[in-house]
């Protein structure tokens, strides 16, 4: 079955650099040599987060999307793959599999995470950022096929039992507010550039600093991080 992405931001979040220089800081740290990437989009975070040693594994399942990251110069180191979870030889395993801005795409993410961690090796990891916050699904959400969002509770419950939480984390509390205001008031079904462009340069560094000071216990994004038992 063909698969095709129904949101139209991924271009567009493309430019948000400070927001995606903030969060792969706290992710890169956790990576290990092979990494299998799920849901790769047109390779934003794969550009950030790759380089040379890593044997790194990116899978989309658009198949425009996939055509586009192989075409893409600065991921000539990646192997980039049409398809799901279910298109891994089962026989593959990973030091990490990530799903970065994906896993609230998925309508059955239990069964998702389960499959994911078949292809962990001892040891290895899951590093899942999402959207927070059911309370927060607004008409974005929903034009760009999420299902839900999460707090930190909630990835709690799908957690399974043989991997361990090794950082819980709510990112970009000032963006909250901005989030907030669009399910209240904008009611946007996509952000215009200038209002990315403002965000990503002024409110994403105000909450860089905020984070820390809160402990990252309020934001509109959540960072998890679970590591395979031995």
């Amino acid at each position: 079955m063909t698969f095709e992405y129904v949101g139209s931001e991924l271009e567009l979040f493309a430019s948000a650099k400070n927001w995606r220089a903030y969060w792969t800081s706290l992710v890169r740290s956790h990576l290990g040599q092979r990494v299998l990437e799920v849901g790769a989009g047109i390779g934003s975070a794969t550009r950030q987060l790759i380089d040379d040693k890593k044997d790194w594994v990116a899978l989309e399942p658009d198949k425009k999307m996939a055509e586009q990251m192989r075409d893409d110069r600065y991921l000539s180191s990646a192997k980039v793959l049409c398809g799901t979870i279910d298109s891994i030889d089962k026989a593959e395993k990973f030091d990490n599999v990530l799903y970065l801005d994906v896993l609230e795409h998925i309508e059955n993410d239990v069964l998702e995470i389960e499959k994911a961690c078949h292809h962990l090796k001892p040891g290895g990891s899951i590093v899942i950022l999402s959207p927070a916050h059911n309370w927060l699904m607004s008409e974005f959400d929903m034009a760009v096929g999420h299902h839900r969002r999460y707090s930190k509770g909630c990835l709690e419950a799908i957690r399974p039992k043989n991997m361990l939480p090794v950082a819980k984390l709510y990112l970009d509390s000032f963006g909250l507010f901005a989030s907030l205001g669009n399910k209240l008031i904008l009611r946007q079904a996509s952000p215009n550039k200038s209002q990315i462009m403002f965000w990503d340069s002024f409110l994403v560094p105000v909450s860089k600093v905020l984070d820390r000071i809160l402990l990252y216990s309020i934001g509109k994004s959540v960072l998890v991080v679970w590591r395979k038992e031995n």
